[in-house]
Formats: C-alpha cells, sequence, structure tokens
C-alpha cells in the first residue's frame, strides 16, 4: 500500500476529553460547523473562527473518574444531529445518567477459566441491583431563541459495568432515516454474562431506532433487556449487528448506488478489528421477541465476539507450571468458537497488540473508524481511515496515538493496512488519538487528541484537521 504522510492543523487546544466530533449546519445558517462533545458533558462548536458553547449537561452526567484513578468510560458518548436539524432543530444524546452508580455486576474482576465450568456460564442475576450505571438515549430539539431542550428519553439501559458502553455511539442511517445506537458488552472483560450473543439482551448489538414511531412516548422503564420494554418502544426498534465487544460508531461509504457499512470492534487483549458489509437482514425487535432464533439466520451480521476476537479466536494466557518462562495460550471459550465460527462475519482488517513489522505499529485500542471521500489527500481517497489510542512502544515514556488507513472494495474482502505518518510536533507530552470524525460529505477528516487517559486531567485536548502534507 501507498505510504502517506499528513499535516494536523491544530483547530482547538485545551479542551475537555473529546468523544464526538461531527459537523453540521445550524438552523437558520448556511455554513456547516465542527460540533465537538466531550466525555464530561460540553458540547461546542466552532463558530466565526472562535469556539461557542452549545449545550453544558455536566450535572446530568454520572460522576466520572472516582473509583477509578480517574480513567473512566462513561460519561456524554453520543451525539447525532437530525440529517433534518437545519431545519426542525433536533438532535440526540447518549449519556451515562447522574446518580445512577450501583455496585456493578460483580464484586471482583473476571477472567474464564476453561477448567472451571461455573466461569464460562454465569449469568446476571439481581439485575435490579447489581448493575453500575444507567445510560440514557435522549431526544432534545434547539428551540427558535437558540436554547437547547430535552423533550423526551427513547432508552433507558441499565449497564452491569463501567466499561464498554460504546463511543461516538449516535449515528444517522442514509439508508433508512433511522437513528442508529452502538452499544458495547456492558463492561468487564470477556463478557462474563455473555450478553453480546444472547438475543434477547440489548447489550453488545447495533439497534436502529426510528425515532418517526410513537413521538409520544416519554421516560421509558429502565431494562437491559428488548421484552422488558414498552410494546410501542418495540415496535421502534430493529436489530441489525449482534457479536459486538465494544465499538467506536458506525461510518457509512457511498459506493456507487450502495452504502458500505463499516465498524470497529475493540479487542481483548490481542487484535483490534474493523468489520465491513454492505446487505443486511434488519430483524424488528417485535419479531425477535417472537422468535429468539431470529438473530441466528446465515443472512445476519454476527461480529463473533465473545467466541472470536476479530480474526481470533478468544484467548487467555496462563503461567507453565513445568517452566516458569513460558506461557500457555488456551482458546478460553472453545465451544463458542466453533458454534460461531461459520454464523460470524470475518474482519475487514485486524491488527494486532504486539505485530513485529516495521511497517506496522503494536495497538492498544481502536477509537475511530471514517470513510474518507475527499480530494486533498489524494492517497486516501476512497479510504477507510481509522485510529488507536496509543502505539505498544513499552520502552518510550511518551506515548503516541496511531493514524492509518485501508482500502474497500464492494465486495469488502479482507485487506492489509498502512500507517499514516503526520508531521505535527507534539514534544514532551503524551497524544493519545481518543476520538476521529469527519464532514457530511466526508471530505474532510478531525483528530481528537489528548494528553491523558484520564477524563479527570482537565484541558488537556486538542482538536486537529488532517490536512495534505505541506512539503
Amino acid at each position: 500500500m501507498i505510504k502517506v504522510k499528513v499535516s494536523l492543523l491544530p483547530i482547538v487546544d485545551n479542551i475537555n476529553l473529546p468523544t464526538v466530533l461531527k459537523t453540521t449546519i445550524l438552523p437558520g445558517d448556511s455554513t456547516e460547523r465542527l460540533f465537538i462533545a466531550t466525555q464530561i458533558g460540553e458540547i461546542f462548536y466552532i463558530g466565526n473562527g472562535v469556539i461557542e458553547t452549545f449545550l453544558d449537561i455536566r450535572q446530568r452526567i454520572i460522576k466520572l473518574g472516582v473509583s477509578s484513578g480517574g480513567y473512566d468510560e462513561r460519561g456524554l458518548l453520543g451525539l447525532a444531529f437530525h440529517p433534518d436539524f437545519n431545519y426542525n432543530g433536533l438532535f440526540y444524546l447518549h449519556y451515562s445518567l447522574a446518580g445512577t452508580q450501583g455496585p456493578g455486576a460483580l464484586s471482583g474482576s473476571f477472567k474464564p477459566n476453561p477448567c472451571d465450568p461455573r466461569t464460562l456460564n454465569l449469568k446476571w442475576n439481581n439485575r435490579e441491583i447489581q448493575y453500575d450505571h444507567i445510560d440514557t438515549v435522549e431526544e432534545w430539539i434547539l428551540q427558535s431563541n437558540n436554547q437547547p431542550q430535552r423533550r423526551r428519553a427513547l432508552l433507558n439501559l441499565r449497564r452491569p459495568f463501567s466499561n464498554h458502553n460504546g463511543v461516538n455511539s449516535l449515528n444517522f442511517s442514509p439508508e433508512t432515516g433511522n437513528l442508529i445506537l452502538t452499544t458495547g458488552d456492558g463492561g468487564s472483560g470477556f463478557d462474563p454474562f455473555n450478553l453480546s450473543q444472547d438475543n434477547m439482551e440489548i447489550a453488545g448489538k447495533i439497534i436502529e431506532i426510528d425515532i418517526a414511531m410513537n413521538t409520544f412516548i416519554d421516560n421509558p422503564p429502565v431494562v437491559t433487556r428488548f421484552n422488558e420494554l414498552p410494546s410501542p418502544i418495540q415496535e421502534t426498534l430493529t436489530v441489525i449487528v449482534k457479536g459486538v465487544r465494544n465499538i467506536p460508531g458506525i461510518s457509512f461509504h457511498k459506493f456507487y448506488n450502495q452504502y458500505i457499512k463499516y465498524v470497529g470492534n475493540v479487542g481483548q487483549r490481542l487484535v483490534e478489528s474493523i468489520f465491513s458489509f454492505i446487505q443486511y437482514k434488519p430483524i424488528p425487535v417485535t419479531q425477535l421477541i417472537q422468535d429468539l432464533s431470529a438473530l441466528d439466520n446465515d443472512n445476519f451480521i454476527n461480529l463473533g465476539w465473545r467466541g472470536w476476537e476479530g480474526a481470533l479466536p478468544t484467548s487467555i494466557i496462563s503461567g507453565c507450571s513445568a517452566n516458569t518462562t513460558l506461557d500457555e495460550k488456551i482458546i478460553a471459550y472453545y465451544d463458542e468458537a466453533l458454534k460461531t465460527s461459520a454464523q460470524r462475519l470475518p474482519p475487514l482488517i485486524s491488527y494486532f497488540h504486539k505485530d513485529p513489522r516495521p511497517d506496522k505499529f503494536g495497538a492498544t485500542a481502536l477509537t475511530g473508524v471514517q470513510a474518507y471521500m475527499g480530494t486533498e489527500i489524494p492517497d486516501l481517497t476512497g479510504s477507510v481511515v481509522f485510529t488507536d489510542l496509543a502505539q505498544d512502544e513499552e520502552s518510550k515514556s511518551i506515548v503516541r496515538g496511531a493514524l492509518a488507513y485501508t482500502r474497500v472494495g464492494i465486495d469488502c474482502n479482507p485487506n492489509d493496512f498502512s500507517v499514516i505518518e503526520t508531521d505535527y510536533n507534539f514534544g514532551p507530552r503524551s497524544s493519545y488519538y481518543v476520538s476521529l470524525g469527519t464532514n457530511l460529505d466526508q471530505t474532510k477528516l478531525y483528530l481528537g487528541v489528548y494528553g491523558s487517559v484520564k477524563v479527570t486531567d482537565f484541558s488537556q485536548g486538542t482538536i486537529f484537521e488532517i490536512t495534505p502534507y505541506s512539503y
């Protein structure tokens, strides 16, 4: 693949950790503006060269980083503007609700043990009291006086653990016009309760929401399963993907008269993956409740987790008693790996946490996937660009994120990837690549960089536009 080098043009500095970067046109305006959502609950936009506050919901967000040394995967995770936002002012938020902190679904950390079937078949019992927090998906409107106002809640989801809630989790489908919610498997590690493959669980799925249906409903019950929802809400929901571990949203790429969909799945410990597909068979939740096997047909998109971590069967590593310098690699969920091997969608690309090749990098966590249709960087035109939180460079104390790209055809067959070099000098501080965004016609790319992985380390963020390299 062609080696590509780009420049990074700083747009905004000293902001809090950015989770969503996307553009829209404000009602009554004609200029497309960049919007930035931060994990702690702020939404800004760039207007006339200065940063303006669009909305501040910090008081609505659960208190972040308290019990985890500052690291957290909750907060303001999703922002999506209605396709007709310029006319109707509607937009949608996904965030973790203040005042909903629970004790968690398990008392300690989890690791499967194939020699102990109890660890392979855990159930999420007492989920009404054993949970971590509640996430909400809400509809808001920008009123005529330019003040945003909450209109209604679409879903209230009880989450078992603090992590794997997704990020950049709300996007509109250009095919159906529906709102898409991407949900992680609920957290911990290794998906203890196998929620992502359980067809009735909302966790670990990609869901379409018909926001034009049953618009009178507000304050739905707090649930974890589809059959716990009232019928009018069930009627608005369609499931399009299962087997998700954790996901930085969904991206659409128009290819002739079809849309290629891209979704990234963050790995457990070995590999990060990007999946692509065109045709899919959405299953209405009302049908799913009547037929629990509806998601197991050959035409439904299954990413394979927890039996598969991208291109590899999910493994665990344990020490060898005969030689303490060696490790033993074991397939963690052997039966599940076999069961889903024929049903799962193979990744478009997988890139590894340990990769000795000189033109690759060791990964940490996939943080963004976007199609690029611009022509200013011709070597990237028609490519899929992605970001990783931090390159695995154990010998270096200063962390750098990674930017890379791959190409895809109409067949969505697996492909290789290439690192994108950048010319920006970040100096002596770390630079984690935490988010990736694009404008409405996908001709511009925006990169969110943070100096820490802790949400409680404030004002360490910079937003860049990715531009052609200046020789």
